[in-house]
């Protein structure tokens, strides 16, 4: 496998990205890609695991979560190998590396998002104010559209520019909040306008965006349309533990008395001397990655 795709980002992308803390990617996955991965979206949320293993976050519950509740899944990829196909590509890290000029990136955890018809919102917030279980501190993330988009639909919203605002602690309702900008404004500082930017892409359109740009979106308040996404975050392959921050999940996987990340749980997924975790093919082997 090449060590990086002759796609990467543009000139003009990576400025966008630096400009406004995210860059939308149009035509991302093929037409094929997005098929497959919507094949898999009911039997993982009716909790139907191909591996066995389920995922690490279970934020819907069949029969037992509210309808309208927005679903969400996390490291999807330890249950089902076409997820992971997609959400452990090469091309993902790769892109995310040429805009951020980072020497490789890991996985930190994917996530499906299924928002229904009616869906609630998901709060604005800073993906970097969860990340204190890190050294240093870091994500790229990769959101992938698996319907087309459009802000009436909840699609994902940007507040641009912000993640030169300084940075947010958590706070805030995560799911279903009253009102998804509410930590926002609470955090937005005094004189700054606040530009939000629906993300309104056909399915297989996608975007990256910064670990402190504020983002999250609001209900989906059409009678039919469904906003289905699958998200890759990343950090920098040589992220390691903070041990005086542990996470209620994720530090199960952090070995007694060490700081080094498991690439057996956050395998890397590229690095410009082509080093990628090599269980990892053989893993997603026979499912077409897109990634080559």
């Amino acid at each position: 496998m090449s060590a990086q795709r002759s796609d990467g980002p543009t000139a003009e992308q990576i400025a966008s990205y630096e400009r406004d803390g995210f860059v939308i990617v149009p035509e991302y996955l093929a037409s094929e890609e997005v098929e497959r991965l919507l094949g898999r979206f009911g039997p993982v949320f009716e909790h139907v695991f191909e591996t066995g293993i389920a995922p690490d976050e279970v934020n819907y519950v069949p029969g037992v979560t509210p309808p309208e509740r927005t679903r969400q899944l996390c490291n999807v990829w330890k249950a089902d190998r076409t997820i992971a196909a997609t959400t452990l590509s090469a091309r993902n890290a790769a892109f995310a590396a040429g805009l951020t000029g980072a020497s490789g990136l890991r996985i930190n955890q994917d996530n499906l998002i299924w928002k229904p018809a009616g869906g609630t919102p998901l709060l604005a917030h800073q993906d970097g104010s969860y990340l204190d279980y890190l050294s240093p501190p870091n994500m790229i993330t990769c959101w992938m559209a698996l319907d087309d988009t459009s802000r009436d639909a909840g699609t994902i919203f940007y507040a641009r520019g912000s993640h030169r605002w300084p940075h947010a602690p958590v706070g805030g309702q995560f799911h279903a909040p009253a009102d998804w900008l509410s930590w926002l404004e609470a955090m937005r500082p005094p004189g700054e306008e606040l530009d939000l930017v629906p993300i309104e892409v056909s399915r297989g359109g996608a975007a990256f965006h910064d670990a402190w740009v504020f983002h999250g979106s609001p209900a989906n308040v059409t009678a039919r349309a469904q906003r289905r996404s699958v998200i890759s975050h990343l950090m920098a392959a040589d992220t390691r533990w903070n041990p005086a921050r542990p996470h209620a999940i994720y530090s199960r996987y952090r070995r007694p008395g060490e700081t080094e990340i498991d690439e057996a749980f956050f395998p890397v997924l590229w690095r410009d001397d082509g080093y990628r975790s090599p269980w990892l093919d053989e893993y997603v082997l026979g499912v077409p990655t897109g990634s080559a």
